[in-house]
């Protein structure tokens, strides 16, 4: 009796592989349309199709903007993709280059979550950015969040007063966040 593709293999966390492109895309559709405001969703998902996505995603595993921008993925023990996030240097204005990196994107699968995709992914993330020479990681994060902001006060994360709102051009639409910070250590 032979074991099913898969079996035996343990939760993980590891880079993105260009061919998951595809099911980043789809998960991070899914993400859109249960996360986000109705209208927001809506906008977004009709921006940009399936197949630009992908492309997207491809070129930002294949060739991300920097040496230190990386897409990570948590695989279940399927292999199945159930997550992923994105670290890079922070672009806020008071970063200090070299100094601040941050997690940009950061999505389970909601049929995944409370399984420990999000403590693997997360960890993963603040490793990344420590191997990639930074000392402080930042994430904006939204202020109707409620799980994620716990779920990261608890994983010793702290509001540092900085806030900001994002939405549409035409202000129609308005998303407000606070940002959240964590020392990474003086790393290895």
């Amino acid at each position: 009796m032979t074991e099913p593709e898969g079996a035996g293999l343990a939760d993980s966390v590891r880079l993105a592989w260009p061919a998951e492109a595809v099911s980043i895309s789809e998960l991070q559709r899914r993400s859109w349309a249960t996360q986000w405001p109705a209208d927001l969703a809506e906008r977004m998902l009709a921006s940009m199709t399936m197949e630009e996505m992908t492309q997207a995603w491809h070129r930002a595993i294949t060739r991300p903007p920097g040496a230190t921008s990386r897409v990570l993925v948590a695989v279940s023990g399927s292999g199945r993709v159930v997550g992923f996030a994105t670290t890079t240097p922070s672009a806020d204005e008071d970063a200090k280059a070299g100094v601040d990196g941050e997690i940009d994107q950061f999505v389970i699968d909601p049929p995944a979550q409370r399984r420990g995709h999000g403590s693997r992914l997360l960890n993963a993330c603040a490793d990344t950015l420590r191997s990639d020479g930074f000392r402080e990681a930042s994430w904006w994060v939204g202020t109707e969040d409620d799980v994620l902001r716990q779920f990261l006060l608890a994983a010793g994360w702290a509001a540092d007063g900085a806030s900001r709102e994002i939405g549409s051009e035409d202000e129609s639409l308005r998303l407000k966040h606070l940002r959240l910070h964590t020392d990474l250590g003086a790393g290895p």
